[in-house]
C-alpha cells in the first residue's frame, strides 16, 4: 500500500499542466496592536485598490515581476507602506498590525513588522509551519531551525533555549498561558503538541530578554494568535502519521466567528522502524475550538477550548543494538515481556472579555482552567545477553552473537498517578497617552495537584542482585558470599496532596522616540509573583520575588538599514510543583525561585542581495544564574533535586541569515554557539545538561521554475553532543560524557494541483480551493542519533557498558492537504 502510494506521488510530481499569470496576490488580516481586526483599511498601489472588510481581511492584485508600493491606511491608525515584488502567479500572505502611534514603513517585504523587531521577536509565517517537514511537523519544529533553539529527539515537541530546559518556556494562545502534561517520560509517548497549526494565524517567539508582561520563565516566550476566520472553509491534511482537519466560520452579520479543530496522530510508522520490536496501539487525538462574539463594537467574548486524550501502550518483544567498534564490536540482545499502558487526559477552557473603551484604552479579563489525569502503569522485565559479534565476512552466523560475557536481566515496575486542577483569573490593560503605552495585569492562580508515585527497579548480573549504588555493605558477588537483605536497586513511594496560590502582577511602559534623526523606542516595566505552597503533612511557606526588566532600540539615519537593540532584567522562575518533588518524591515546599539575570545585544541589518530582500540578524547573550534547582535529563524526563544548592551562568551568540535564497520563497540558515555551566555545592563548574555548544540549522524552500507547482522543503539540524547518557541515579561530576552529535535532514516534496491560481469550474478539482500531494523523507540520510544509553552491569568484571538508545532511521512518508 505504501509502496503505491510513493509511486503515485511520483508520477504526479512529473506531470507538467502549468499555466502562465502576469500577476500576483496579496492577501492578509490586518490587525491592531491589540490583535484585533481592523476594519475599513484602504490599501491602494497605483490606480487600483481594495478595502478590508469588517474582519480586517483583504484581497489585492498586482503586477508581477516589478516593484509595487502598496499603502495602508485607516483614520486612526499609521500608514503602512511596503514594497513587494512577486513573482507571476504568486499567492503571498501579508498580516501586518497597525500602530496607533508611530508610521510604518517598509521598502521591503519582511515577515515580522518594525515593532516585533524592535522588541526582539521573530515572527514565523504560517504557510511555513504547515508546510515544513519533520517527524513532529508544526510550531515547534520550525523553531528547532532557529539558533539557540535545541532538540535531539525528533519524537518531542519540547524544546530548549539558550541553555534553558525543557520547564523554562512560556508559551500563550491569544494571550492565555497554556500549560503541558507533567507525567511523560519519552518523546514517543508525547502525542500532539498544544498549538493546532491549522488554526495559527501568527506565531511570535522570543528567546531571552522578553518584556515584563510575559510570564516568569527563564528561558523563552512562544505566542500564538489563532485565526479570525473571514469566510466559511475547511483544511484537511492526511498522511500515514495521522490526519488532521480544521473547519472556520463567520455568521452573515459579522458578530459571531468560529474555528475548531480535530486532530489525530499515530507513531507506529515511527516507533516500528526503531531497533526494539514492538506491539504499540497508540491514540493521539485531541478536539480544540476558538470562538468569538462581538456584542457591539466596543465589548467582545471569546472562549478557547481544548480535550486532548493521548493513550499509549507499549509491549516490546525484543531489541538488538550492534555497538563498539570494528576490531571490538559487541551486541545487545534483550528479550522482553510484559507491557506499559500510559494514558494522558487534558482539557483546558478559557474565557476572554474584551473591552475597547475608546481608541487609547483597552481593558481584558480573562479565566482559564486547566485539568490533567495522567495514568503511568508498567512493568516490563527484559533479560539480555552482552557478548561479541562474529566479524567473519562469509559465514553465515555474520553479526549473531557467539560469546556471552554478560547475562542479566531487570524488572521495572510503575504505577504512577497524578490529577491536577490549575485555574486562573487575571485582568490586563492597555492604554495610549500621547506616545507613551502603558500596560498592566493582575493575576491570580490555583494550582491543586495530587500524585501518587510508586516505582521501582531489580536488576541483577549473572544471577546476583545488583544493590542500589553507593549503599553499604557493597556486594563483592561471586567472590565474596554476600549475607545482606536484598534491596531494589531503585525505589520511589510517594503520595501527595500539594496547593499552591500565586498572585502575579506587572507594570510596563513603552515608547517612540527620536534622538537626533535616529528613531528609537524604550521599554521599561516590573514584575511581582507571590506563592505559598501547602499541602498534607509538608510546613506552608510563602515567599515574593520582584523582577525589573527594560529594552531599548535605536534605528539610525544611516544609509544601511540597521536596527541595534538591548535588552536587560532579572528573570524569576517560581517552582512548580514537579521542581517542588525530589527524586524520592518527597515535596519541598520551600524551594526558592531560580534567578537569572539577562543581557542580550541584537543586531538587524536588512539588505538587498540579487536584489532580492535579506536581513541578518544576531544577538549575543549573558546570563547568571543563582538559586539554581540542579536537575537530570533522561530522554525528555526532567529529575529536580528540590533545592536551591548550585549557581550558573551561560552566554552565547545566535545569528540568522533570512531571505529569498530562491525568489518568491523564504529561507534561513542559522548558527548557534552556547556554553553554560553549573556549580553544584561549591564542588566546580561542570557543563549543564543542556550544554549545547554548536548548533546549525537550515531551512530551505525551492521549486522548479518551469513547473513552480512543484516544490521542495529541506529541514537541516545539525547539533554537538549533549553531556548525558549517564544513569539518572548518577553523581553528574563522574559522568561527563556526551553522546554523539545530532545530524537530522527532512525532506519534502509537494505538487500543487489547485491553489487560488489554479482554480477549475468543472471536474472532479471543482470543490477544492487548494489541493496537493507529496511525499517525506525523514532523516533522509539514516543517521543514527542516540538520546540516551542503557546501561548494562556485568558482574563478573565489574564493568557498565553505555548501549545507545537509537532514534527513527530513514522513514518515507504520504502526505496531501486540500482547502474546501
Amino acid at each position: 500500500m505504501k509502496t503505491k502510494l510513493l509511486l503515485t506521488s511520483f508520477i504526479f510530481f512529473f506531470i507538467i499542466t502549468i499555466g502562465f499569470s502576469q500577476t500576483a496576490t496579496i492577501k492578509g488580516v490586518i490587525l491592531d496592536e491589540n490583535n484585533q481586526p481592523v476594519e475599513k483599511v484602504n490599501i491602494k498601489t497605483g490606480t487600483s485598490g481594495t478595502v478590508t472588510n469588517s474582519n480586517g481581511f483583504f484581497i489585492l492584485e498586482i503586477n508581477a515581476n516589478q516593484d509595487i508600493v502598496v499603502e495602508f491606511t485607516h483614520l486612526s491608525h499609521k500608514k503602512i507602506v511596503s514594497t513587494f515584488n512577486l513573482k507571476s502567479g504568486e499567492e503571498y500572505e501579508f498580516n501586518p498590525v497597525m500602530s496607533t502611534s508611530v508610521e510604518q514603513i517598509a521598502t521591503v517585504v519582511v515577515t515580522n513588522n518594525r515593532r516585533k523587531e524592535v522588541e526582539g521577536i521573530i515572527t514565523l509565517k504560517p504557510e511555513a509551519i504547515r508546510k515544513i517537514p519533520g517527524a513532529n511537523a508544526g510550531v515547534e519544529n520550525l523553531l528547532l531551525t532557529l539558533p539557540g533553539v535545541s532538540n535531539n529527539n525528533e519524537l518531542s515537541t519540547q524544546y530548549s533555549v539558550r541553555g534553558g530546559n525543557y520547564d523554562e518556556n512560556l508559551v500563550y494562545v491569544n494571550g492565555i498561558e497554556v500549560y503541558r502534561p507533567f507525567l511523560v517520560r519519552s518523546g514517543q509517548q508525547e502525542g500532539l503538541s498544544f498549538v493546532n497549526t491549522n488554526l495559527v494565524q501568527n506565531v511570535d517567539f522570543s528567546a531571552g530578554g522578553f518584556q515584563a508582561k510575559y510570564g516568569d520563565k527563564l528561558s523563552s516566550v512562544l505566542d500564538i494568535t489563532y485565526k479570525t476566520p473571514y469566510q466559511f472553509e475547511i483544511n484537511a491534511d492526511l498522511s500515514l502519521l495521522g490526519g488532521s482537519l480544521s473547519v472556520e466560520n463567520i455568521s452573515k452579520d459579522s458578530r459571531f466567528t468560529a474555528i475548531t479543530g480535530v486532530r489525530y496522530r499515530d507513531n507506529s510508522l515511527l516507533v516500528n522502524a526503531k531497533e526494539t520490536e514492538t506491539n504499540f496501539n497508540p491514540t493521539f487525538a485531541d478536539a480544540q475550538t476558538y470562538f468569538t462574539y462581538k456584542f457591539s463594537n466596543k465589548f467582545h467574548l471569546s472562549f478557547l477550548g481544548n480535550a486532548s486524550i493521548n493513550k499509549y501502550n507499549y509491549q516490546p518483544q525484543t531489541r538488538q543494538t550492534n555497538f563498539g567498534t570494528l576490531s571490538d564490536p559487541i551486541a545487545l540482545i534483550v528479550f522482553y515481556e510484559g507491557q506499559e499502558k500510559d494514558r494522558y487526559q487534558t482539557y483546558f477552557g478559557a474565557l476572554k472579555g474584551t473591552y475597547f473603551a475608546n481608541n487609547d484604552l483597552t481593558l481584558k479579563l480573562i479565566t482559564s482552567t486547566y485539568h490533567t489525569t495522567e495514568e503511568e502503569y508498567f512493568d516490563i522485565f527484559a533479560q539480555y545477553r552482552l557478548g561479541e559479534v562474529n566479524t567473519n565476512i562469509g559465514d553465515e552466523n555474520l553479526g549473531e552473537v557467539e560469546f556471552s560475557q554478560g547475562i542479566g536481566s531487570q524488572l521495572n515496575h510503575g504505577r504512577n498517578d497524578l490529577d491536577a486542577l490549575i485555574t486562573n483569573i487575571e485582568h490586563k490593560g492597555d492604554f495610549n497617552i500621547n506616545d507613551n503605552r502603558i500596560e498592566w495585569s493582575v493575576k491570580y492562580t490555583n494550582e491543586d495537584i495530587r500524585d501518587r508515585l510508586i516505582e521501582w527497579e531489580i536488576i541483577d548480573s549473572s544471577g546476583f542482585s545488583i544493590r542500589p549504588p553507593r549503599t553499604t555493605p557493597i556486594n563483592e558477588q561471586p567472590y565474596t558470599p554476600y549475607s545482606g537483605p536484598l534491596e531494589a536497586f531503585q525505589n520511589v513511594r510517594a503520595t501527595n496532596n500539594t496547593q499552591i496560590n500565586r498572585i502575579q502582577a506587572y507594570v510596563q511602559w513603552s515608547k517612540r522616540s527620536k534622538i537626533g534623526t535616529s528613531d528609537v523606542w524604550y521599554n521599561a516595566g516590573a514584575r511581582v509573583h507571590n506563592w505559598s505552597v501547602k499541602g498534607d503533612g509538608i510546613a506552608s511557606s510563602n515567599q515574593t520575588v520582584f523582577s525589573p526588566r527594560a529594552q531599548f532600540a535605536i534605528k539610525p539615519s544611516w544609509e544601511k538599514d540597521m536596527l541595534f537593540r538591548v535588552a536587560a532584567g532579572l528573570y524569576y522562575q517560581p517552582p512548580f510543583y514537579r521542581e517542588l518533588r525530589e527524586a524520592n518524591g518527597a515535596v519541598q515546599p520551600n524551594v526558592k525561585a531560580q534567578q537569572s539575570f539577562h543581557l542580550v545585544l541584537g543586531n538587524d541589518y536588512s539588505f538587498k542581495m540579487w536584489d532580492r530582500p535579506f536581513k541578518l540578524t544576531s544577538e549575543v547573550y549573558y546570563k547568571n544564574l543563582t538559586n539554581v534547582n540542579p536537575y537530570t535529563l533522561e530522554n525528555v524526563r526532567i529529575r529536580y533535586r528540590a533545592s536551591n544548592n548550585a549557581e550558573a551562568y551561560a552566554y552565547g551568540l545566535d545569528m540568522r541569515l533570512n531571505g529569498e535564497f530562491v525568489p518568491g520563497t523564504e529561507s534561513w540558515f542559522s548558527f548557534g554557539y552556547l556554553k553554560t555551566e553549573e556549580n553544584i555545592d561549591n564542588r566546580g563548574y561542570i557543563s549543564r545538561p543542556t550544554d549545547q555548544r554548536l548548533k546549525f540549522a537550515a531551512l530551505f524552500q525551492d521549486y522548479v521554475p518551469n513547473v513552480p507547482s512543484m516544490k521542495m522543503y529541506l529541514n537541516l539540524v545539525y547539533n554537538t553532543g549533549l553531556p548525558g547518557g549517564s544513569p539518572s541515579y548518577a553523581d553528574p561530576y563522574e559522568f561527563q560524557n556526551r553522546l554523539p552529535d545530532y545530524k537530522r535532514a527532512d525532506l519534502g516534496l509537494q505538487f500543487v494541483l489547485v491553489d487560488a491560481k489554479k482554480q477549475f469550474k468543472r471536474g472532479w478539482k471543482k470543490p477544492f480551493k487548494e489541493l496537493s500531494f507529496g511525499f517525506e523523507i525523514y532523516n533522509m540520510f539514516d543517521v543514527q542519533n542516540s538520546i540516551t544509553n542503557t546501561w548494562v552491569r556485568d558482574a563478573l568484571s565489574k564493568r557498565q557498558f553505555a548501549i545507545p538508545n537509537f532514534l527513527t532511521p530513514r522513514v518515507f512518508n504520504v502526505r496531501t492537504t486540500m482547502k474546501f
